[in-house]
């Protein structure tokens, strides 16, 4: 979501003065990575899952709705990946935002106060997209936007520091936020989990230490009941359906720390092998950091309430993503095939935007102009699919013509 044109650094750690002599390139990689995964969201207008679920009897229509649908609570699928996937690259895009204004003359001051103003508008964008067919505003703060907004100044000010203070700050929000939730009270034996929201006999529950983690009686679920409840409301908060928190932000911000790392190494002087090697080297380490922590019963992966485990394990896997989309892409130059995520990873607010608001609009104007009868011809049951993909060709060909013209939504 950041601007990713760049200026070669000397080090890994924190940003170093402009070079005169260098020449500005481009990650065209993270490009790339941006437009892959916003895509891959933007699949959504699809219905695969819902589609596939109609096929109970088909081994590979099963596997489609577990893949491109959220894990119930613990648990990862690739789905659950792509808002991680967006954080992670805010944090590694950081540092050539940071190394372009710092090469135009741009002071500090400047620039934090354009951080700043970039996470309020972040947020302020996120509550109006979640708003949509609302009564009235509807102030949350879990979706993706909102929790960029509520971190990006803090990690802006971490890109000033050294690779050990990042680390040590992400270590200590991990650790943190572990301890905040293990500390946390359970309920009582015999709480009625109804109240808020969870029915007793849902299969998904946590049991033993992992309870800390259990969903909507933990710490975070509680603070939301308290902190939602400041700004005007319909009704009043008890619990989010689906579990998800306001305070994620907080190991969500670990997760663009993460990035950030990974921006400093891709930014450095260091050999394209040194480089690829340590990004590799953090992306197992991550699955595996985050998978010894969960088998040991010392906090599940969960992405909903972005458990610590979940921050490390979710981080190895886009670390790797990154390191093979460098490697092929900026290293290996193999680039032919990359042009149709370029063209939505250089707009990606914009199709963001563009999906949240457009897509009901699109899909009832297809249906007015062209009828039913050309999104039926494999049948009515895969009707949403076609529809769908029509609606996303659409919203594709806008961001082709705003690519071809140079239109770039920036915030």
């Amino acid at each position: 979501m950041i601007d990713a044109a760049v200026r070669p650094s000397t080090a890994s750690g924190s940003v170093p003065a402009p070079d005169p002599r260098a020449s500005v390139s481009r990650l065209t990689s993270l490009d790339v990575f941006r437009g892959v995964t916003m895509l891959f969201m933007a699949s959504e207008i699809l219905h695969i899952p819902s589609v596939a679920r109609k096929f109970p009897d088909s081994g590979l229509a099963r596997f489609l709705a577990d893949m491109l649908d959220h894990r119930a609570w613990v648990g990862c699928a690739p789905w659950d990946l792509i808002q991680p996937a967006f954080m992670f690259m805010v944090g590694v895009s950081l540092p050539y935002s940071i190394a372009s204004r710092r090469a135009k003359g741009q002071s500090f001051a400047r620039m934090l106060s354009h951080s700043v103003l970039r996470a309020l508008i972040l947020i302020a964008l996120g509550i109006f997209l979640r708003s949509q067919s609302r009564a009235q505003t509807y102030f949350t703060f879990e979706d993706v936007l909102t929790q960029i907004g509520l971190g990006y100044v803090f990690l802006f000010l971490l890109a000033w520091t050294s690779v050990r203070t990042q680390l040590a700050a992400a270590a200590l929000i991990l650790v943190g936020y572990w301890a905040a939730f293990a500390l946390y009270p359970l309920p009582p034996p015999g709480f009625d989990t109804t109240t808020v929201g969870v029915r007793a006999d849902w299969p998904h529950h946590v049991t033993g230490f992992a309870a800390h983690w259990d969903k909507n009686t933990n710490l975070a679920a509680r603070a939301d009941q308290w902190f939602l409840n400041l700004f005007p409301r319909e009704r009043p908060f008890v619990y989010n359906g689906g579990g998800y928190l306001t305070l994620n932000f907080v190991p969500s911000l670990a997760t663009m720390i993460f990035g950030l790392l990974a921006g400093g190494v891709l930014r450095s002087a260091r050999a394209v092998p040194e480089k690829l090697k340590v990004l590799i080297t953090w992306g197992i380490g991550g699955l595996a950091l985050g998978v010894a922590v969960h088998l040991l019963g010392l906090c599940p992966i969960v992405k909903r309430i972005w458990t610590p485990s979940w921050t490390v394990f979710s981080a190895g896997w886009v670390t790797l993503f990154l390191a093979g989309y460098y490697y092929a892409i900026d290293v290996k130059g193999y680039r032919r095939w990359t042009y149709p995520f370029l063209v939505v990873g250089a707009n990606s607010i914009a199709m963001y935007v563009i999906v949240h608001v457009a897509t009901d609009y699109v899909t009832r104007s297809l249906l007015i102009h062209l009828g039913p009868g050309p999104f039926n011809v494999f049948g009515a049951v895969f009707a949403p699919m076609l529809l769908g993909a029509c609606a996303l060709v659409l919203f594709w060909l806008v961001l082709h013509w705003m690519y071809r013209h140079r239109v770039f939504v920036r915030i």
